[in-house]
């Protein structure tokens, strides 16, 4: 794995993402070796400095992933193995973890050793002195290896607050062994801003190397603390792209990015790039099989949304008027909420994506506007379900044609015997063009089974489907009094790993409301690839 020049020198601002180690760590979290070099590739699309690629000592598919990840070649980035200092008692030749950092062959590594004289007593159960030579004797090593050295002080910030002088006695044994660059760990994420900079800049002032921040984001602090240790001097940021990882995670880069670039004026991606980090984001997200927060800062489906029909008003006049930046800078795109105090000026702005002549007197506008009501007046709501609301101003436009025909659904649903639970089957016939398809699907439930018939038909016809994942499935009822006869508003969320979108069905059926919805989330999918192909070709 060839290594970038001058990364790591002083004065140059870095993103070290750590998705695949501190990532793989939170709940639920679990990367195959493919998923880790998907992960490869993306980090180093969107232009991050260093990936550290987890601890090749750890288990087997560690070792794996490094054997395969030799094979990719990168342009941004640089590839790290992590591991700790060498254990108490043996030498570093004698340690198996040591080994397996050297066989993962990468230019670049990260050790972690014990700051808080609390950790290195009662948990590491080690002397003081001992885990200084622990310390200086694993970056040595390493260096004599010919490895580049970035050294994590773990909980740097609970250490010097309980003992500073023995905290700092740890950064100079690193440095003593040769470190190139000191990062200083939250690890229990509990430090607040004013002190994270203080001690960086403490730091930076003593040692004169390159500093870095790596911050847990137990106390709602990881991306303040980030910044502030910036401010401190710190050129080196640590996290992981879309915040996942232990306990309540690390800190958001996706967040810290732009903050840096936006706000602070400070380079950290290569030119162009920070327009990617919206789409960069929900790929890493898919690849991790999470959904990005809507309320995600920067990246979220809604922090560009925009719902009271005063904010709207403005929005359309100047959109400083509520944005703090433009959504394209960092790849996202503004909306405006569907609701009953989004006013007619959401409406229009909508329709002018289509027609940038319509007005708030024309006729067309007044029959959207009229419809939108009886719609919401039959339980639908728009606010959350973009997709169907786009497909409905189509359909008003003229400007929508349906990509398929339905000719029949039939569910079938049975309790096996056993613990299995419901079996549900479907059979579909639709039309598409003239040619007629039908097929059969079996789920956990009628919904699911729908979903798995209507993909094998529409995917002989339209290959994109089978890109389109279901992330969420909300169900509510509308009129409870009316028991088990109640209409029901269906959501829909869908992802194709670059877009997201949501769609609505309304019915009595709760069959029918989650066709009606599923629907749309097919079709709107497919004008998805239609208007990129002519984009494309443009």
């Amino acid at each position: 794995m060839k290594a970038k020049s001058g990364a790591g020198t002083l004065g140059t601002l870095h993103i070290f993402d750590s998705t695949l180690r501190d990532g793989a760590q939170g709940e639920g979290i679990s990367f195959s070796v493919q998923d880790k070099l998907h992960l490869v590739r993306a980090l180093d699309e969107l232009g991050v400095a260093y990936i550290e690629a987890g601890n090749p000592g750890s288990n087997p598919k560690d070792l794996e992933f490094f054997r395969e990840v030799k094979k990719i070649k990168l342009d941004n980035s640089r590839l790290v193995a992590f591991g700790a200092t060498r254990r108490k008692g043996i030498s570093c030749a004698d340690d198996a973890n040591l080994a397996s950092l050297l066989a993962a062959d990468t230019e670049d590594v990260c050790v972690f050793g014990k700051t808080w004289d609390f950790h290195v007593t009662e948990i590491l159960k080690a002397s003081l002195d001992e885990n200084l030579a622990m310390i200086k004797d694993t970056v040595a090593y390493l260096r004599a290896q010919g490895r580049t050295v970035i050294y994590d002080a773990e909980h740097w910030f609970d250490g010097y607050a309980s003992n500073p002088e023995y905290a700092l006695s740890t950064l100079r044994a690193a440095v003593e062994g040769g470190a190139q660059c000191l990062v200083l760990c939250d690890t229990n994420g509990g430090t607040l801003p004013d002190a994270v900079r203080e001690s960086t800049e403490k730091v930076v002032a003593e040692f004169g190397l390159p500093v870095g921040i790596h911050c847990h984001n137990d106390g709602g602090m990881a991306v303040a603390n980030s910044l502030m240790a910036v401010k401190g001097g710190a050129l080196q940021v640590q996290g992981t792209l879309i915040g996942i990882g232990e306990r309540t995670g690390n800190a958001n880069l996706s967040t810290v990015i732009a903050n840096l670039e936006l706000k602070m004026g400070l380079s950290c991606l290569p030119p162009g790039k920070l327009a990617t980090l919206t789409p960069m984001v929900r790929r890493v997200a898919e690849i991790a099989n999470v959904t990005v927060e809507n309320g995600m800062p920067f990246v979220g489906h809604n922090a560009f949304a925009h719902k009271a029909g005063m904010h709207i008003d403005a929005m359309t006049k100047n959109p400083r008027a509520y944005e703090h930046v433009r959504a394209e800078t960092v790849g996202n795109e503004r909306s405006f909420l569907m609701s009953e105090v989004a006013g007619r000026s959401m409406i229009i702005e909508k329709l002018r994506k289509f027609d940038e002549h319509i007005g708030k007197d024309s006729p067309l506008a007044q029959e959207i506007v009229n419809r939108v009501k009886e719609m919401e007046h039959e339980g639908y709501q728009f606010e959350g379900a973009e997709g169907s609301f786009e497909l409905l101003v189509r359909k008003n436009l003229g400007k929508y044609k349906p990509f398929f025909d339905l000719h029949y659904y039939k569910i079938i649903a049975e309790q096996p015997d056993g613990s299995e639970g419901c079996t549900a089957f479907a059979q579909i016939k639709i039309g598409v063009d003239g040619e007629d398809a039908i097929t059969a699907g079996e789920g956990d439930g009628p919904v699911h089974a729908l979903d798995c018939a209507l993909r094998k038909a529409l995917e002989r016809f339209y290959p994109g489907v089978k890109d389109i994942r279901l992330t969420d499935f909300k169900v509510r009822v509308l009129d409870s009094r009316s028991a088990t006869a109640a209409k029901v508003r269906v959501l829909i969320e869908s992802t194709d790993g670059e877009e997201a979108w949501s769609t609505v069905g309304v019915s009595s059926d709760l069959i029918e409301a989650s066709w009606i919805a599923l629907v749309d989330s097919f079709e709107y999918k497919l004008i998805l690839d239609v208007e990129k192909r002519f984009k494309a070709y443009l």
